[in-house]
């Protein structure tokens, strides 16, 4: 069967419209198993992502404690957090694609087989600056689509996954980490060419990119006399 999310459980309210950011409107998708395609992920309790890379420092023999030159090295692969209330009809594993649950076999990270994508929409209905407009899946039909910030997360596969019955507490909870092969916007082209901001042929030395390319001298300041 289907993963429903027409019932009252999935009812949107409102959120605020402001200037900072806010969890309200930060809305995760799956490709639901038989659902037909993205469908919003419920009771979603937390969402996060975190990534890192070795920064390198350049050095020379008798130049004394002076670095030449910071070297990025590879990146780590980025690393999503999704905690969920579990749900009987909808548990993390269906809202993924796996055949888990009422709907298949699936109850361990053993049994996953193939990758699976993630749609990050960061909503807001009024437009601070430049961003890409897309129709959500959760709008009525109808209804005018709100502004969001995308962020595919493609190629995904859980790395943890836990869930604790407590004789405490009534809400069981469902805690997962998710390792991305890829992260881009779903429309613009990346590459060696991507316009990434701080380009050397944009700008001037210190306002536009560092003086380190630059090509002249290090920038001068003026001394502090007191």
């Amino acid at each position: 069967m289907p993963v429903s999310t027409s019932n009252y459980i999935y009812r949107m309210g409102t959120a605020p419209n402001t200037r900072a950011a806010v969890s309200q409107k930060n809305k995760i998708f799956g490709y639901a198993v038989n659902g037909g395609g993205f469908q919003q992920i419920g009771a979603v309790s937390e969402f996060g992502f975190d990534e890192s890379r070795t920064i390198d420092p350049v050095r020379g023999v008798g130049f004394g404690d002076q670095i030449a030159e910071l070297v990025p090295s590879v990146t780590e692969p980025m690393t999503l957090t999704v905690n969920k209330t579990l749900l009987y009809a909808a548990n993390l594993f269906q809202m993924f694609g796996y055949k888990g649950g009422i709907d298949g076999l699936v109850r361990s990270l053993r049994h996953h087989r193939w990758p699976f994508d993630i749609k990050q929409e960061l909503v807001f209905s009024t437009i601070p600056g430049q961003a890409k407009q897309e129709p959500t899946t959760s709008m009525p039909a109808g209804e005018a689509a709100p502004y969001a910030l995308l962020t595919i997360y493609e190629g995904c596969w859980m790395n943890s996954y836990s869930a604790s019955f407590n004789s405490d507490a009534a809400i069981v909870a469902e805690n997962s980490s998710v390792t991305v092969t890829d992260i881009v916007d779903g429309t613009s082209a990346y590459g060696e060419y991507i316009d990434s901001g701080l380009s050397v042929g944009v700008g001037s030395a210190g306002s536009g990119y560092s003086y380190r390319f630059s090509g002249t001298t290090q920038p001068t300041t003026n001394a502090i006399v007191g």
